[in-house]
């Protein structure tokens, strides 16, 4: 199953830019007390288990991007300008049954929206879709044609190439970059496994800067994972992060890139614990973790996303397998946060997914009926 992992660029203004210090020196300034968290649901959201709004990408502007699930289980994308409007995103030939939809995952800053969508027979298509509402669809070669498998767009960056990966007949995950021009490069990480459920996965959300540069992780033959990195010229590099696991389900994965070349890690150690990481340009590795995270299998520190100056966002489980944000400044601070009304029983609460230049950081939460709700955590 392809899962949604979880900031990224720039507008181009004076006034945005001036806008941008501004909001930035406001931030710096205040006190972590008063930071605000501000919880919304886009119309048409199911209210039931499983059912409601996931919010996944925050602009500099404040422009949110995501998808919600409604009574039926259907998927429909959405972008949320600043001032809480919402615009609807179907794509043509979506599904209109349960699982299948539309799914809106980036948004670049001209406003050009991507993701994937989901037909009546279960196989996903990668589609953009302009900002005058104009809709291309595409597929990569190779796709299989079988439920869970076609093409699953993940990134934009600001010039319209689009990243992702895609599932062939067999089940395997293969990596592509789909030009602006509509050209389509697939690639194959050094190591990727050839069996179902192995192969290159390409992060999500965050997983692309301004210089080409994209990141995810693979599976090996044994299922072991290890991270790589592919350049704009198609220069792929792997990488093991120190403590992790040399088993069948543990290792390493690359889920965001900033345009300085940072990138933030997930670590599954010896004991299948998760830690976070974050590898610097010059591929100096620190390791953190949350201090309020669980210590056992599959808890731990989650992040998902770092930004331009270097801060991280994401979620930890705690020893209850409960979700909750946290918030890693550059020098190293944490801080933990939960959106009020969000349930603290095992597999519900707070998940953060991304954080924009300014420190604003979007995600959802669960409440305690599993109803997903998105939020904006603001930073003053």
């Amino acid at each position: 199953m392809h899962t949604i992992s979880k900031p990224r660029r720039k507008p181009g203004s004076l006034s945005l830019l001036i806008a941008m210090a501004v909001f930035a020196a406001l931030a710096f300034a205040v006190q972590a007390s008063a930071q605000r968290i501000i919880t919304f649901d886009v119309p048409g959201a199911g209210t039931g288990p499983g059912q409601g709004t996931y919010a996944f990408e925050i602009l500099p502007t404040g422009a949110i991007i995501g998808y919600s699930v409604d009574a039926y289980g259907v998927s429909h994308g959405f972008l949320r300008a600043p001032d809480g409007a919402a615009t609807t995103i179907d794509a043509p030939n979506a599904g209109r049954g349960a699982g299948q939809g539309t799914f809106a995952v980036s948004v670049n800053p001209r406003g050009t929206a991507q993701g994937y969508y989901v037909d009546h027979a279960g196989v996903a298509h990668g589609y953009l879709r302009t900002p005058k509402g104009e809709f291309t669809t595409f597929d990569v070669p190779g796709s299989g044609s079988r439920p869970g498998q076609g093409t699953f767009a993940g990134n934009i960056d600001p010039a319209g190439a689009i990243t992702g990966d895609y599932v062939d007949v067999n089940g395997v995950f293969h990596g592509f970059v789909r030009n602006p021009d509509g050209r389509i490069v697939t690639f194959d990480a050094p190591g990727s496994g050839n069996g179902a459920g192995q192969g290159t996965v390409d992060a999500t959300v965050s997983a692309l800067n301004s210089e080409g540069t994209t990141t995810g992780w693979c599976t090996e033959p044994s299922g072991h994972f290890h991270g790589w990195m592919r350049t704009r010229d198609g220069v792929i590099t792997t990488f093991e992060a120190p403590g992790a696991g040399p088993d069948p389900g543990q290792g390493t994965g690359e889920l965001s890139i900033n345009d300085a070349g940072a990138v933030v890690l997930w670590i599954q150690d010896a004991h299948f614990v998760i830690h976070g990481g974050v590898r610097t340009p010059n591929r100096q590795v620190m390791q953190f973790d949350a201090p309020d995270a669980g210590a056992g299998a599959s808890q731990g520190t989650a992040p998902q996303t770092i930004n331009a100056r270097g801060a991280i966002t994401g979620y930890y489980l705690d020893s209850n397998y409960a979700y909750h944000g946290f918030l890693r400044t550059p020098d190293g601070i944490i801080t933990e946060f939960d959106v009020a009304g969000a349930s603290t029983k095992g597999g519900l609460g707070t998940l953060a997914m991304t954080i924009n230049p300014l420190d604003a950081i979007t995600g959802y939460y669960f409440d305690t009926n599993g109803t997903a709700h998105g939020f904006v955590r603001m930073p003053w």
